[in-house]
């Protein structure tokens, strides 16, 4: 009884041990690891990557993927900060949050009501903005002018409180988004789609609307970070959201969500999106080179799938 009970423990929590192991590992190795500037700062990098992670979430609980938002970042940045220069910071916001919102809901127009393959629509769309961004900018770079002057550096340079804005931004976000997920109508049938779609259709939940309007809302978050990046960083390259879309999902299954659909929350992906932030600065912090951060996050996902199916079926092998 003892055995099965330590096995469904580390089934559940295994990963969450090992990340406690690693910053106990970090923190006696470095003194700057545990130290509230450290902490702020992981809080702020984070902050992007969880903005684009909460759209996702309500994604991945129907059952399905948003490969795309890496490169909606990269042309969001780009559109934000060209049009800063040309038609200055707030309709620059505006024309980024309309963008996010049109992509995501071709994104679910093609999945949710035409019924085609999510990972096949959004690597298609991936694909698309990355051409798309080539051609906008003349694969040039763009850079905000007069970066000095302008009230745009507040949402990814400024603090309030002694806490960065960016992190301000995002925990109102995900405050917003749990509420939604878990105390409306909407919430409770992306949980029902992701669970058994079928049953949800005869049940008169409208599937095709709500996998549309989660798409929307992976649009409308990878906007805002779009917004905060411009921000902070003051410019785009052409490849600035390159890889987001693997940590975002790393992210969001280390947080528990499960690829299958039906089960996760927002609050965990915000936890599994932090404690990437950390691994990730961890290793920084140790010397490592920045592409360990990438083999980490592969064996990161690689773990978090194995626990989640052995989690389904009750044994962790096939």
């Amino acid at each position: 009884m003892l055995k099965q009970d330590m096995t469904a423990l580390i089934r559940r929590h295994g990963l969450l041990f090992a990340f406690g192991i690693f910053l106990a590992g970090v923190a006696f190795t470095t003194d700057t690891f545990l130290t509230v500037g450290n902490f702020l700062d992981v809080i702020r990098q984070v902050s992007i990557t969880g903005m684009i992670a909460i759209g996702v979430t309500f994604v991945v609980i129907t059952g399905r993927f948003d490969l795309s938002v890496g490169s909606m970042l990269t042309f969001l940045t780009v559109i934000v900060v060209d049009q800063h220069n040309v038609s200055g910071p707030f309709m620059a916001i505006i024309y980024v949050l309309i963008g996010g919102i049109v992509i995501g809901a071709i994104n679910g127009m093609l999945i949710g009501f035409i019924g085609l393959n999510a990972l096949i629509v959004t690597l298609a769309m991936l694909s698309f903005l990355q051409g798309l961004t080539l051609f906008y900018s003349g694969g040039a770079n763009v850079n905000v002018q007069n970066a000095q002057d302008t009230w745009f550096a507040f949402f990814g340079r400024a603090d309030l409180f002694e806490i960065p804005v960016p992190a301000l931004i995002f925990i109102l976000t995900a405050i917003v988004a749990s509420f939604v997920l878990t105390r409306t109508t909407f919430g409770r049938q992306i949980f029902a789609v992701g669970g058994n779609e079928t049953a949800s259709k005869f049940s008169g939940i409208d599937t095709r609307k709500t996998i549309f309007f989660a798409y929307i809302l992976s649009g409308l978050t990878t906007a805002l970070a779009a917004i905060i990046m411009g921000s902070r960083v003051m410019g785009a390259q052409n490849t600035i959201g390159q890889g987001y879309e693997l940590t975002v999902l790393a992210g969001i299954i280390l947080g528990g969500t499960s690829l299958l659909g039906g089960s996760g929350g927002i609050w965990r992906t915000i936890l599994g999106i932090t404690m990437l932030g950390f691994i990730q600065n961890g290793l920084l912090l140790l010397g490592y080179p920045y592409y360990v951060q990438w083999l980490v996050t592969w064996v990161v996902i690689i773990l978090a799938v194995w626990i989640d199916l052995g989690a389904k079926r009750g044994k962790v092998f096939a």
